[in-house]
């Protein structure tokens, strides 16, 4: 039986026992975490899900948090400006065991959840808890001083801008051409 799970904007197609490298899971080594975005299941019978497979699950042991191979960025630009520039890093990744392919009753399962990087514990109890009780709202105060205050300001946003005189010196030149 295989699946075919998304994390981290990728897809992995694996089955039972297969290693995998995916981007940053949170959690330690020996932790076991379950992936629940299940693109599509198969084997005997193939399901495709509509974008996900309801109730199904990837179950995985993390084996260790490492750092993937050195990526090098290197760029020259046109030529006779000689700019070079060299950049390089190393992509943080979980490297992975795959331990059960769940075709139904993950979300039952008690594993914590692997999603966007972050490990959640699927069965988590429901607390309900009371909404707080509203208090009144405060009384706006003198909505009458407001209207007036707004008054001044719209009056001393409608004065016209002062005209310009044309300078002196060009017009004593304009006589002088003459």
């Amino acid at each position: 039986m295989f699946a075919v799970l998304k994390t981290g904007g990728k897809q992995y197609k694996v089955a039972n026992g297969d290693v995998l490298k995916v981007e940053k899971l949170a959690g330690n080594a020996g932790e076991k975490v379950q992936f629940n975005e299940i693109l599509m299941l198969g084997g005997d019978k193939v399901t495709v899900g509509a974008p996900f497979v309801a109730g199904a699950g990837v179950q995985a042991e993390i084996l260790e948090q490492a750092k993937g191979p050195k990526l090098i960025h290197y760029v020259k630009r046109r030529r006779k400006h000689s700019s070079q520039r060299k950049k390089g890093h190393r992509q943080q990744i979980t490297v992975l065991r795959v331990t059960d392919i769940l075709a139904s009753g993950a979300d039952k399962s008690g594993v914590a959840a692997a999603i966007g990087g972050t490990v959640e514990v699927t069965e988590a109890p429901a607390v309900a808890k009371k909404p707080a009780a509203k208090k009144p709202a405060a009384k706006k105060a003198a909505p009458a001083k407001e209207a007036k205050a707004a008054e001044p300001k719209a009056a001393a946003e409608k004065k016209p801008a002062a005209k310009k005189k044309a300078p002196a010196k060009k017009a004593a030149a304009k006589a002088d051409d003459k």
